[in-house]
């Protein structure tokens, strides 16, 4: 079995790490808090990924390192770039490959309605390109590199926009106000599909130095969030769009920019990383039922 590093010990790189541990492997779980954690079957070792030295003194003779920190979203500009530099470098220090957990804001307001593994990067936003600069740091390191690109997560994700929105709002019965349109097909990520996705990843035996899609379902907002009532027992309360000025009074400037995601249909066709990975997603069912215990 193989010896692996995960950084950030958010949803992505808990469930990364878990089963990575489940399979036998030797796992180590990174982040700047990682000692607060209790993962059986996995190290944790609280550290700064910026500090590569720190970061490769930990990773002599690991195969991959799965990169899923995230920053504050407000932070990202300033944040992230250090989090992916310290990575690379540790990466090429110790001979690793680098497994990305990314997203799909780097194809911007531009992209067509459906992307494809070879859509190329367009970023129209603050968030996506920081995305796609990490990327490209990424890609023409000596590290080989893959990034799984997520759409909107259901599961155990607390920082999403559905997640502080609207399941709140679920909970009380009062109004969602969402911030897009609740009627359009949206694609979504399960967390553990795009944990299983990154460890498939780590294993590919093409061509690196590329990006796949996670797996999706998709569905509106409204189909979900009636899910997920149905799985909590309760009823679907009234939905509407905030407007960009609402969002702004409530302090949601970050979502702001990328509003155009909810305002079309939208579709990502994963059939690349189904054939190449053999990763499926999982129902929109146990998608919204997963998410309805994280929000309990």
């Amino acid at each position: 079995m193989a010896s692996h590093i995960v950084v950030g010990a958010g949803p992505v790189g808990r469930a990364t790490a878990r089963l990575l541990a489940d399979a036998g492997h030797s796992v180590t779980l990174t982040s700047r808090n990682a000692g607060t954690l209790d993962l059986p079957g996995i190290r944790t070792v609280s550290l700064d990924a910026t500090e590569a030295a720190a970061l490769a003194g930990i990773g002599e003779g690991v195969d991959t390192i799965f990169m899923c920190a995230m920053a504050a979203y407000h932070r990202w500009p300033t944040d992230f770039f250090p989090i992916m530099d310290g990575t690379v470098q540790a990466a090429e220090a110790v001979g690793a490959k680098i497994v990305i957990a990314g997203n799909t804001y780097g194809y911007g307001e531009r992209a067509p309605q459906t992307l494809a593994s070879d859509t190329p990067l367009d970023p129209t936003t603050l968030k996506g390109t920081v995305r796609a600069i990490m990327w490209e740091r990424a890609r023409r390191s000596k590290a080989p590199a893959i990034e799984i690109r997520a759409s909107d997560y259901l599961g155990d994700a607390r920082v999403t926009y559905l997640a502080l929105l609207a399941l709140p709002a679920l909970a009380t019965g009062a109004e969602v106000a969402f911030v897009g349109s609740v009627d359009q097909i949206h694609p979504w990520s399960y967390i553990d599909d795009v944990a299983r996705t990154l460890i498939a990843a780590s294993l590919y035996q093409g061509e690196w130095d590329r990006a796949f899609l996670a797996p999706v379902q998709h569905a509106s907002v409204r189909e979900v969030l009636g899910k997920i009532a149905e799985h909590r027992g309760l009823e679907v309360p009234a939905l509407r769009v905030a407007p960009a000025a609402e969002l702004e009074g409530l302090g949601w400037h970050e979502a702001v920019e990328l509003t155009y995601q909810w305002d079309r249909p939208a579709r990502v066709d994963t059939s690349e990383t189904e054939r190449l990975l053999g990763v499926r997603a999982s129902s929109l069912d146990e998608m919204a039922r997963a998410t309805a215990r994280g929000a309990a």
